[in-house]
C-alpha cells in the first residue's frame, strides 16, 4: 500500500538477501542438528548470526576472601585445596567435595555434581581461583559447580567482558559465542557505508569494529562505542526509509482533487467562537493539502481540548462539497457516537450538506446491513465508526478522505486497511497525546505535522492538587459541594476487581463503598472495560445525560467521553499511571464554562513519586508533561507505545538513545538534501548497505 511503500522494494530485498547470505552450516562444527537449534533462535545465516547480539555480559571481578563473599551471588575466591573427598551418591546424582582455604584461613567447601572425571584435576596443595555462586549455611560457606582457573588465566579474564546470549535447550551461550567468533573471522563484515566525513564528525567507530566489539568488547568503553554505532545504524536506515516514504507520498498525485469551498468559510464565520491561531494555521495546511497536487498525509497534534474535532468536521465538509465521501474512525464506540451526535447538531444548526451514518460493531446485523448499503451507494457522504469501518464487508463509493481520531490507538496496519478502500485517499490523523520531538521523529517520520499548542480562550485552566490518602474524606466533602451545585464527578481506579495488591483501589468495591458513604441522594455508577459494549454505552449515556452524579471508572474513559458538566476528576493510586496518561484523564474535565478540578491521590510518600506528580500539579501543558514523562520514566511505555515489541530495534532504544536518534535524523537529512535519490557514486555504498540491511526486520507497520 502506498502508505508504507518500502524504500527498497520487498521482492528486491528478498532476492538480494538470498544472493548475499551464507547458510550457518558453512561454519566449521555446525551441522544440521546444531543448525536446527540455531533456527529456534531465528538464526539461519551468517548475517543472522553476527546480528544476534548478546543480551548481557559477564564480568569477572577480582577474587575476594571467603569472609567477604556475598551469599547468593557469583564471585571468585583464591585459595589452596586442602582435601578432596571420594565420590558419593546424592539421590540420583554423584558428587565429590573439595575443601579450600583462602590466604587468611577462611574455609570454603566446593561441591561438584555428576562430573567424576574432574576429580583428578583437584589436587591437594595446589592454588587456584574458584568461580561460582556462594551460599552460606550457618558457619559453612559453599560453592556449587565451581569453575577453576589458574591465577594467570583468571587475571586475563578480569580485563574483558564475556557475552551472554539468549539460548535454547541444547545450545549454550559458549557455543553461540564460538560460532560468532568463527563467523567474524571467516566472513568479514561488508565494507563501511558511512562517508568518512560522517564517521569523523560523529566520532564513530566503523561498522566492522562495532560488530566485533558488541560481541567481544574489551572494556565498558568499547561496548558503549559499539552500541552507539549499531544504534545509529538502526535509526539511520529506519529514518532513511521514513524520509523516502514521505517523499514518495508527496509525489503521489492527488487522486481526489478538491477545491476550497465557501461552505467551510461560512461555517468558520458562523461558529460561536473564533478559531485559535493554531487551529487556523492547521486548517489552512489541511485545506492546502487537499486542494494541492499531491495526496494529503498529515498529523494534527494538539493538547486535550485544543479544538481538533472542528478541523476534522471542516475537512469532512470540504470532501463532501467536492463530491467525495469522508470516513472518521474513532477508537471507542462512545467517542464515535459522540462525534456523530456533535456532527448532527452542527448539520441542523448550520444547514450543512452532510449525510452522515454511524457504523459500530455492537449494532444489529440488519442495522449494519442498511448502513453498509448507504455507504456503498454513495448516499452517505460521511461515515463515522470504529474498527467496524475496516471490515471486508464495508465498501465505499468514492472515499476521498480518511481521518483517524486518537491516532495512537490505531496501528498503521489499520489506517492502511481503511485507506485501501478508497484507492489513494487523503489521510488525516489526529492525536490528543502531545509527543516529545525525539519520539515524534520515529512515530510520525512519514507524516507532515500540524501542532496546536494553545487552548480556546473560553477554557479555564484546571486547578490541580496532589494529596495523600488521608485527604480522601475532605475530597468527598468537596465532591458533595460540587454535586449540590449541579456538577458531576469522575473517580478513576487502577483495577476492576480486588487483586493481590491491597494498596490498589478497584472500581467494583470502590463504587459500592462510595455509594454507602454518599447516601441515596448521590447517584453513583461504575464503568470498566470488562463490561459488554451495550452496558458500557448505557452507563456512559446516563452520565452524559446527567442522570449519574459520580462515575467510578478505570481508564476506559481516558478517551471517548465528553461531559461539559463534569468538574471534578479524582485519580486513586495516581502513582501507578504515567504522567501523559494522567494528563489525558484530566482532560475529561474542564470542558464546560465552570471551574474544574483534578485531585491526584497517592498513598506513596517517597520523593520520586512526589516529584513526578508535582509536574502535573504545576502544569497543564501536555507537551511539557510528555517531555518530563520521557525524562523521568526512561525506557518503557509512553501512552501505550512500547519500545520493546512494537519498535523492535535490536540495539537502539528510542528513549535512552534519544541523542543518537537526533544524530541519525540529522545525518539522513543532510545526505538526502545533497542526493535525494542516492544516485551518486559516493552514495552507492549507502544504498547497497540499506538493501542488505533488510528493513523488513523493523516492522514499521506495527507502530
Amino acid at each position: 500500500m502506498y502508505l508504507l511503500q518500502i524504500f527498497f522494494y520487498g521482492d528486491l530485498l528478498e532476492r538480494i538477501r538470498m544472493a548475499d547470505t551464507v547458510a550457518i552450516t558453512e561454519l566449521k562444527g555446525i551441522g544440521s542438528k546444531t543448525a536446527g537449534l540455531f533456527a529456534k533462535l531465528g538464526v539461519f545465516t551468517i548475517e543472522d548470526l553476527v546480528g544476534y547480539y548478546p543480551r548481557s555480559y559477564q564480568t569477572y571481578r577480582e577474587p575476594v576472601t571467603v569472609s567477604a563473599a556475598s551469599s547468593g551471588s557469583a564471585c571468585a575466591i583464591y585459595g589452596c585445596i586442602t582435601s578432596v573427598s571420594g565420590l558419593r551418591r546424592f539421590g540420583r546424582k554423584n558428587l565429590f567435595v573439595v575443601q579450600v582455604r583462602d590466604e587468611i584461613g577462611g574455609e570454603l567447601e566446593l561441591t561438584v555434581f555428576n562430573q567424576p572425571y574432574l576429580q583428578k584435576t583437584f589436587k591437594s596443595g595446589t592454588f587456584h581461583v574458584f568461580y561460582g555462586n556462594v551460599s552460606r549455611f550457618g558457619r559453612s560457606v559453599r560453592m556449587t559447580q565451581p569453575r577453576m582457573y589458574s591465577p594467570a588465566d583468571y587475571e586475563a579474564l578480569t580485563h574483558t567482558l564475556h557475552p551472554v546470549y539468549p539460548v535454547t535447550k541444547g545450545l549454550s551461550s559458549a557455543s553461540v559465542s564460538k560460532a560468532v567468533r568463527l563467523a567474524l573471522r571467516d566472513y568479514p563484515a561488508q565494507e563501511e557505508f558511512l562517508p568518512e566525513k560522517c564517521l569523523s564528525g560523529l566520532q564513530m567507530i566503523s561498522h566492522a569494529q562495532a560488530l566485533e566489539q558488541i560481541h567481544f568488547p574489551g572494556s565498558e568503553e568499547e561496548l558503549a562505542q559499539a552500541r552507539r554505532r549499531l544504534a545509529f545504524e538502526e535509526f539511520f536506515f529506519f529514518l532513511l526509509m521514513l524520509r523516502r516514504n514521505r517523499e514518495l507520498l508527496s509525489q503521489s498525485p492527488n487522486a481526489f482533487p478538491m477545491v476550497e469551498v465557501a461552505q467551510c468559510n461560512r461555517l468558520i464565520e458562523a461558529l460561536p467562537y473564533r478559531l485559535t491561531g493554531g487551529q487556523a494555521k492547521a486548517w489552512k495546511q489541511i485545506a492546502g493539502d487537499m486542494s494541492g497536487p499531491s495526496c494529503m498525509n498529515r498529523l494534527v497534534q494538539g493538547d486535550v481540548g485544543s479544538g481538533k474535532t472542528i478541523l476534522a468536521f471542516l475537512a469532512l465538509l470540504m470532501a463532501a462539497c467536492n463530491g467525495y465521501q469522508g470516513a472518521l474512525m474513532a477508537p471507542t464506540e462512545v467517542l464515535a457516537s459522540q462525534h456523530m451526535e456533535s456532527l448532527q447538531a452542527m448539520i441542523k444548526r448550520y444547514d450543512l450538506p452532510l449525510r452522515p451514518v454511524l457504523l459500530l460493531g455492537s449494532m444489529s446485523a440488519p442495522a449494519k446491513r442498511e448502513v453498509r448499503e448507504r455507504i456503498a451507494s454513495g448516499e452517505a457522504n460521511v461515515v463515522i465508526g470504529t474498527h467496524a469501518l475496516i471490515q471486508d464487508s464495508v465498501s465505499f463509493s468514492s472515499l476521498g478522505l480518511v481521518i483517524t481520531d486518537e491516532q495512537h490507538r490505531f496501528g498503521v496496519r489499520q489506517r492502511e486497511t481503511l485507506a485501501k478502500k478508497g484507492g489513494q485517499p487523503h489521510i488525516l490523523v489526529m492525536s490528543a497525546t502531545p509527543i516529545p520531538r525525539t519520539l515524534a521523529i520515529v512515530l510520525y517520520g512519514d507524516l507532515q505535522t500540524s501542532t496546536i499548542r494553545e487552548l480556546p480562550a473560553s477554557r479555564l485552566p484546571i486547578r490541580n492538587c496532589v494529596v495523600g490518602t488521608d485527604y480522601r474524606e475532605s475530597a468527598y466533602r468537596f465532591m458533595e459541594k460540587e454535586i449540590a451545585d449541579g456538577h458531576q464527578v469522575y473517580i478513576i481506579c487502577p483495577q476492576v476487581d480486588a487483586g493481590d495488591d491491597e494498596e490498589l483501589q478497584n472500581v467494583t468495591e470502590y463504587a459500592e463503598t462510595l455509594s454507602q458513604r454518599m447516601g441515596p441522594a448521590v447517584r453513583v455508577s461504575c464503568l470498566h472495560g470488562q463490561m459488554n459494549a451495550q452496558d458500557k454505552a448505557q452507563i456512559m449515556d446516563q452520565f452524559v445525560r446527567g442522570n449519574t452524579d459520580i462515575l467510578v471508572s478505570t481508564t476506559v474513559i481516558e478517551v471517548g467521553i465528553n461531559v461539559p458538566n463534569a468538574t471534578v476528576m479524582m485519580v486513586e493510586n495516581a502513582e501507578r499511571f504515567g504522567l501523559a496518561q494522567l494528563h489525558q484523564l484530566r482532560g475529561r474535565v474542564g470542558r464546560g464554562s465552570a471551574q474544574s478540578y483534578c485531585i491526584f491521590m497517592t498513598p506513596r510518600e517517597d520523593e520520586k513519586t512526589r516529584e513526578r506528580l508535582e509536574i502535573l500539579n504545576r502544569s497543564n501543558d501536555g507537551f511539557e508533561i510528555a517531555s518530563e514523562d520521557l525524562r523521568l520514566r526512561g525506557p518503557g511505555e509512553l501512552f501505550g507505545v512500547r519500545q520493546s515489541g512494537e519498535l523492535a530495534f535490536r540495539v537502539a532504544d528510542i528513549y535512552a538513545d534519544a541523542d543518537v536518534l537526533s544524530e541519525a535524523s540529522d545525518a539522513v537529512e543532510e545526505i538526502l538534501k545533497q542526493d535525494r535519490h542516492l544516485d551518486s557514486p559516493g552514495n552507492a555504498r549507502i544504498r547497497a548497505a540499506a538493501e542488505r540491511y533488510r528493513l523488513s526486520r523493523l516492522d514499521v507497520r506495527s507502530i
